[in-house]
């Protein structure tokens, strides 16, 4: 099949697969006479597998590994595992990360006024010029 194919039949684009194909992540592909690049079930078969593991973070080296891994039949499944928990920590790191994101992001949207004045310590803290100020204290209901 060509590389429209196989993008179709993988789920990988064609422009991906040339990426792929051009960092050594998978081989060269054959060629026809007219230079077009075949490729066969065991290449799409290759392109699903790192459309997979692309699909679950993991990064381009991760994923070279775990191709690796995947076509070593003598392979320990310590070191896939090793790869993964590795990953998860990584993730785990990162979601930790965005949800302190979220959490000042939340407290200064609360600390902005919102109103026609120009004053904003959301662009204050971006700015660095201030600390993130206390939350507005609402007028209670009498």
């Amino acid at each position: 099949m060509n590389i429209g194919q196989a993008s179709d039949a993988s789920g990988v684009s064609a422009k991906m697969i040339r990426y792929y194909e051009e960092i050594g992540l998978i081989r060269p592909m054959g060629r026809t006479g007219n230079n077009y690049r075949v490729y066969g079930e065991e290449e799409v078969h290759v392109l699903r597998f790192i459309r997979r593991a692309r699909s679950l973070g993991f990064s381009l080296e991760e994923t070279e590994t775990l191709l690796k891994l995947w076509q070593d039949q003598s392979r320990e499944s310590a070191a896939v595992k090793d790869v993964a928990t590795a990953h998860i920590a990584d993730l785990e790191r990162r979601i930790a990360e965005m949800q302190g994101m979220v959490k000042t992001l939340k407290h200064l949207a609360h600390c902005c006024g919102g109103d026609q004045r120009p004053n904003c310590p959301i662009l204050d803290d971006l700015a660095g010029d201030a600390p993130a100020p206390a939350p507005r204290k609402t007028k209670q209901p009498a």
